[in-house]
């Protein structure tokens, strides 16, 4: 079989994720097809929004965590790879210094990304393949530890984008500004004012995990009535009970009730009643986006 293994490295605020898959392409259609996730929480974004630089436990541990990344990839015979850093390391004042340890310690190179090149990642994955939506309007939200992208998408086209410093590891540790949380809300109420038939399409581990937890199938979207219940559920849990109750990661245990604060916050803004969740994310855009620059066409022909 003709087939093509690439990798992508997602460094967020909260977590670090390597995802590995298998590109077949055929005459009629491209499979994308995941081979593993690793995840691994290393919350740099703890060190950067409140001293405004990486510490140095946790910048060995990010080295620690490319070097056994780079070897997963080599044990995997990946043949080509693409490492993004979004919002911790955009602010963290010794970002760019720490890529060229990582460079110089494991050869992986890391390219450091606006909110923008976020989104348009996230947008080059398939995602409409996944969720087949009746709406043609949508608020798509991918909620992080350090910032909310936000996507104004109406009939077939993206029309309006923005990134903000609303992320569940700055609400965690009370860092989020109030002006920029009024920012937000001025902005989505402005740019869908105009627009009726609105989903919202929400992106993010936590979104992803409220939606496993529901037991709906994949594609079949979530009444916003259902995530305010469950914001309510959870938070009257402890992080311990919803690690031990609802089998949720210690990491995510005490951000879930911020991420599900955001999005409800924006789907009253808007007035959407219901979130598709894909269950893709930055990295599924990587390979994609990997994939069509470097080997489409080695590997498809017209």
């Amino acid at each position: 079989m003709n087939y093509v293994k690439l990798a992508a490295i997602d460094i967020g605020s909260n977590s670090i994720r390597l995802l590995i898959m298998n590109i077949i392409p055929t005459d009629t259609y491209t499979y994308y097809r995941k081979v593993s996730m690793t995840r691994l929480p290393v919350r740099l974004g703890a060190d950067v929004f409140t001293t405004g630089k990486i510490s140095d436990a946790n910048a060995q541990r990010l080295v620690d965590a490319m070097r056994a990344y780079s070897y997963v990839m080599k044990v995997n015979g990946i043949q080509g790879f693409r490492a993004c850093a979004t919002s911790a390391m955009r602010e963290a004042k010794n970002g760019a210094k720490l890529v060229k340890k990582i460079a110089k310690a494991t050869g992986i190179n890391i390219e450091i990304i606006s909110g923008e090149e976020e989104a348009r990642l996230i947008f080059a994955s398939k995602m409409f393949d996944v969720i087949n939506p009746t709406e043609k309007n949508f608020v798509y939200i991918d909620v992080g530890g350090g910032s909310t992208e936000l996507t104004i998408w109406e009939n077939g086209e993206i029309v309006n984008s923005k990134s903000f410093k609303v992320g569940t590891v700055r609400l965690l540790n009370n860092l989020v500004n109030p002006d920029d949380w009024s920012e937000m809300e001025s902005w989505v109420k402005l740019s869908t004012a105009h627009i009726t038939d609105l989903a919202m399409i929400g992106s993010g581990g936590n979104i992803n995990k409220t939606h496993k937890m529901s037991g709906k199938k994949m594609g079949e979207p979530l009444s916003i009535k259902y995530l305010s219940t469950q914001l309510k559920k959870i938070s009257k849990l402890t992080p311990d009970q919803r690690v031990t109750e609802l089998g949720l990661n210690f990491d995510r245990a005490d951000v879930i009730v911020h991420a599900l604060t955001i999005y409800t916050s924006v789907s009253k803004w808007v007035g959407a009643q219901k979130i598709y969740v894909p269950k893709i994310g930055v990295s599924d855009g990587i390979v994609r986006d990997l994939y069509h620059r470097d080997f489409k066409s080695q590997y498809e022909h017209e």
